[in-house]
């Protein structure tokens, strides 16, 4: 891994092309952020303070990356959304979460989650757990113990990847009664 020097914090005999270079220097380690993946505003605000880059400078150098496209918060919370409900079957309250911790705001958030209804954040959890389901050893229909253990599996998984308690419960009854009818033909 290559190592950049850190930018020089001392004010004495600061050189008038100094904030030029700094800028250049941050600019750089954006970029170079941005090579790995897609990142917010906010995140990239975080790694030029952790460097020691001032405010003045972070903030010009990310004006500029926004105004040429390359940090723009709406497309990365509307790719983050695409990529984490397809991927890792995450729900609308996992998903807002990972994106307040990203530093995304708020409106941003509830209109990157706009397109995903109730409808389909429940096709999305059934679909994941008649996934887990096929592999699941069920045990004999009268066996309460093993059931109530799989449904508290199945279930703690669904709140993991952030559903609703009441949309798990629901959705793993439904489908472990199915995948019962299922295996006894």
């Amino acid at each position: 891994m290559t190592s950049f020097p850190l930018p020089s914090t001392s004010s004495s005999a600061e050189s008038p092309d100094e904030p030029a270079k700094r800028a250049e220097q941050a600019r750089a380690v954006c970029l170079r952020l941005l090579t790995a993946r897609a990142r917010t505003r906010a995140e990239l605000e975080g790694q030029l303070a952790k460097r020691g880059y001032p405010d003045d400078v972070s903030v010009a150098v990310l004006d500029r990356l926004a105004e040429v496209g390359l940090v723009d918060d709406a497309d990365f919370a509307e790719q983050w959304v695409r990529s984490r409900r397809v991927n890792a079957g995450k729900g609308r309250r996992a998903l807002a979460s990972e994106l307040r911790n990203k530093g995304v705001d708020n409106e941003v958030i509830t209109a990157a989650l706009a397109d995903i209804d109730a409808g389909a954040e429940r096709v999305r959890a059934e679909q994941l757990v008649r996934d887990k389901l096929r592999r699941e050893k069920l045990g004999d229909p009268g066996d309460r113990d093993a059931e109530n253990k799989v449904t508290r599996r199945l279930v703690g998984m669904l709140a993991r990847r952030g559903y609703s308690q009441t949309l798990a419960v629901d959705v793993v009854t439904t489908e472990l009664a199915n995948e019962r009818a299922r295996r006894q033909v």
